[in-house]
């Protein structure tokens, strides 16, 4: 038989959730090799996103069976109030069964999503709400401007052809466009042939300048209009994620980016912070041991060999 009343009866008001909720996805299992920074880029990567992000949020952190040094941390940070919402997976769900999980779950009429390793840069967020919020039926808002596939944004130009200003041009400088896929472990030699073939657009809307275009790891949308593409069924961990911008595309949706770069992937390393993407005037002095890794053939057999050593040990 109960005994009493519950004191949670008499309690007149309870915490509201901000309008906003930023989520980040996190999996780091182990502390060597591809993984061996990767527990400082996600200490920088949410002091970056909490830094003059323009408007309020609520931080929410999905970890996907990462090991108990990464875990240790964000409880301690869920405990110091730097995290609102902590979600700890025992298993590794894969991006597509941790977004079931954020998308459908986060409190916010806003989710502003990303990866672990992004570095964001002053009024992020403020940026992406503000084109959120000015173009009609936005799918997702991206906050950097870089060259993403036409097909996936295909509505967009439909769209802005008949309803905007729109512009083809090379509005992304050079130095921004080969910052971010030096990034991605892409050569300068390989992104010259591409930034010359290729062209970004800009649409001007209600007095509001957007990028066309936008991407899965880090973008910012309306909760109501994500849950449209829910539940996401991955097979795989990774690699399957453009599943999201082709639906959203297939909808008709916007998909739009900043016209300025105000996210940075940092990948898995400090690199960029400690000012090792190089040029290729920059590489000339690399050693003849590190040349012979980057050869083609040479480098997809060590990638290999790494991925089946993973894969038997974390499958």
């Amino acid at each position: 038989m109960r005994k009493g009343q519950n004191p949670a009866k008499f309690v007149k008001e309870v915490a509201r959730p901000e309008r906003i909720t930023a989520a980040m996805l996190t999996y780091i299992p182990f502390f060597s090799g591809f993984y061996s920074e990767t527990l400082d880029v996600l200490k920088v990567s949410l002091e970056s996103m909490r830094r003059d992000a323009g408007l309020p949020f609520d931080l929410m952190v999905f970890d996907n069976g990462s090991c108990a040094e990464v875990r240790d941390f964000l409880v301690k940070e869920k405990e110091e109030g730097q995290i609102q919402y902590l979600i700890l997976s025992e298993k590794n769900m894969g991006k597509g069964g941790a977004w079931n999980v954020i998308l459908a779950g986060a409190p916010g009429e806003i989710i502003a999503y990303a990866d672990s390793d992004v570095l964001f840069s002053p009024n992020w967020l403020s940026r992406s709400v503000k084109i959120l919020e000015t173009f009609p039926r936005v799918g997702m808002v991206t906050a950097r401007p870089f060259r993403t596939p036409p097909e996936f944004y295909e509505a967009t130009l439909k769209w802005a052809k008949e309803n905007a200003k729109l512009e083809e041009g090379q509005f992304v400088p050079w130095e921004t466009f080969l910052e971010f896929n030096l990034s991605l472990g892409q050569t300068e030699e390989e992104n010259k042939k591409v930034y010359a073939e290729t062209r970004d657009w800009r649409i001007v809307y209600k007095g509001v300048t957007a990028m066309v275009g936008a991407s899965h790891w880090q973008f910012t949308a309306y909760k109501s209009t994500l849950q449209q593409f829910l539940p996401f069924d991955m097979d795989k961990p990774m690699g399957q994620v453009r599943q999201l911008d082709k639906r959203m595309n297939d909808a008709g949706l916007l998909r739009l980016m900043v016209s300025d770069p105000l996210a940075m992937n940092m990948s898995n390393t400090l690199g960029y912070l400690r000012g090792e993407l190089k040029t290729t005037e920059a590489k000339k002095g690399v050693s003849i041991g590190k040349r012979v890794l980057e050869v083609g053939l040479i480098k997809k057999i060590l990638l290999t060999v790494y991925n089946r050593i993973f894969n038997w040990y974390y499958s």
